[in-house]
């Protein structure tokens, strides 16, 4: 996933910091190409790799414990809910969610997540626009561009713009966890399935969902 979109995102970097003004995505990619070679399209990517496994397993951890937060928030503003899921001992769990608790479940996942990759994305948006600047690069690499930037500032500097990201990454979580338990229930409710059975949809389904939901978080 990393290796496939790291060019574009580099591309949508030097876009919006002005690198690349005046110049389309093609123009970029190829002025970044002919400049920098295969390797500029991939400056800063071992920042998202080394992030990318343990972010994932946050965010995912986040939206468990998302659930369990607002499945704590409805069974002590709405208590006769609780009484009547209790009751209903052949139903599904997930059922018991509503798509607005499973988005704000998704919104809440992306709070912990942004511990993680806040300070691999600084480092990776600082690698990827530091050629545009002209002369001799600044860093020589990730790790080195974590110590310089520590150095100048301590962790207030490597968490810089958490706040923006976070602006960023909970609508996109909302949109995303929420996009793939709609698509899934939509697909369940085409083919007849009912969860409550122990049906479950094909590997290809879910796959499916969940592509169209992260198309949708990306265009957030």
């Amino acid at each position: 996933l990393v290796l496939a979109g790291h060019p574009l995102d580099l591309i949508k970097v030097r876009m919006q910091t002005g690198a690349g003004v005046g110049e389309s995505v093609w123009g970029i990619l190829r002025t970044t190409f002919v400049k920098e070679g295969l390797r500029g399209l991939y400056r800063g990517v071992s920042a998202p790799l080394v992030a990318v496994s343990p972010m994932y397993a946050v965010q995912f951890w986040g939206y468990d414990m998302g659930k369990r937060l607002v499945r704590t928030w409805d069974n002590h503003f709405h208590p006769h809910n609780h009484h009547h899921h209790k009751s209903n001992s052949n139903s599904s769990t997930q059922s018991f969610f509503t798509t607005t608790q499973l988005c704000i479940a998704g919104g809440i996942s992306a709070i912990p997540t942004t511990a993680i990759m806040a300070p691999s994305e600084r480092i990776k948006c600082l690698l990827q626009v530091q050629q545009e600047a002209g002369g001799t690069p600044k860093y020589t690499g990730t790790m080195d561009c974590a110590r310089h930037v520590y150095k100048e500032g301590g962790m207030a500097s490597i968490y810089k713009g958490t706040g923006a990201t976070l602006l960023r990454d909970i609508p996109a979580s909302v949109v995303w966890f929420g996009t793939y338990e709609i698509v899934k229930q939509t697909m369940m409710e085409f083919q007849g399935m009912d969860p409550s059975t122990g049906s479950s949809l094909s590997p290809m389904a879910v796959l499916t969902a969940g592509g169209l939901a992260g198309m949708a978080k990306r265009s957030t």
